[in-house]
């Protein structure tokens, strides 16, 4: 009788586990895509990373002068741009940051909008805002200065996807707006278009490189568009980045409007981020 009973149920069991499994199926192929990039920058550019509900960010970022310096200027290091720059993740898709370097002050927000989704929606959407301070006009250079006229705005949308482990990318449509330009010719509304990526080649290094093509720049501007290579080295409480880049410049509009070096020429700095997490 027994076995009459469990031979009557073996279709509704059967039915059951189907259920099951497929709900398994359908949670692992619909999880949130995490760590595409694991520091708040890939080397310039803003990365899709935010920091998490609570975590307050240490960020020391150094460009030393141009390697083409040579002796004299100890290539590059008797000549340095150094931004001290703090962040707070005050919820999980909002961080909030200000730093201070030679060239600007810089307050900034950064906020979450789509995640990627595995078996989903295909990419990350972060959107990223600042103000900027432009620190280096000076009075007695622009005696009819204001303090409207230091004042620069920017807006990014950053859209990542993470590939693999291995490799992720990002996308970077950009607006920026100077309230003073030197240049006559310059638009003070400008735009630019950064892409990025990051290729891990072993536990805790990563291969990461940055590039932006300013799309409206004066025609015979001494600016030119910044490219960034470097490494990532993870070490439990933070991201080490070292990288050689074209642009001295550390936040958003001094690498992206007035990037100087020039990698044909060997005009390039050596530079780092260092991030510790509280």
């Amino acid at each position: 009788m027994k076995f009459k009973l469990l031979f009557l149920f073996l279709p509704f069991l059967s039915f059951a586990q189907n259920d099951l499994l497929s709900e398994i199926d359908t949670t692992i192929s619909n999880q949130v895509v995490t760590s595409a990039f694991k520091a708040i920058k890939i080397v310039n550019l803003e990365s899709t990373k935010l920091a998490a509900k609570g975590d307050l960010y240490f960020v020391v970022a150094h460009r030393f002068g141009s390697v083409k310096d040579g002796f004299e200027g100890f290539y590059g290091l008797d000549n340095a741009n150094t931004q001290i720059k703090f962040l707070y993740g005050w919820k999980d898709w909002l961080t909030i940051s200000g730093a201070r370097s030679e060239l600007a002050y810089d307050f900034s927000m950064k906020y979450r909008l789509k995640e990627q989704i595995d078996g989903g929606f295909p990419v990350e959407i972060v959107g990223f805002n600042s103000v900027a301070i432009n620190n280096t006009l000076k009075e007695s250079i622009y005696p009819n200065m204001t303090f409207e006229n230091r004042l620069i705005y920017v807006t990014q949308v950053l859209i990542s996807r993470k590939f693999s482990d291995r490799l992720s990318l990002e996308l970077a449509p950009t607006f920026f707006h100077e309230n003073f330009v030197a240049n006559d010719l310059q638009d003070n509304s400008q735009y630019a278009i950064g892409i990025g990526g990051r290729y891990k080649i072993t536990k805790r290094w990563s291969i990461n490189a940055d590039y932006a093509a300013h799309l409206n720049r004066a025609s015979g501007s001494i600016y030119k568009n910044p490219l960034s290579i470097g490494v990532d080295l993870e070490t439990g409480g933070h991201v080490f980045q070292m990288h050689f880049t074209s642009s001295q410049g550390i936040h958003e509009a001094g690498y992206l409007g007035q990037t100087t070096g020039d990698w044909t020429k060997g005009d390039v700095f050596f530079g780092f981020n260092l991030s510790r997490v509280f």
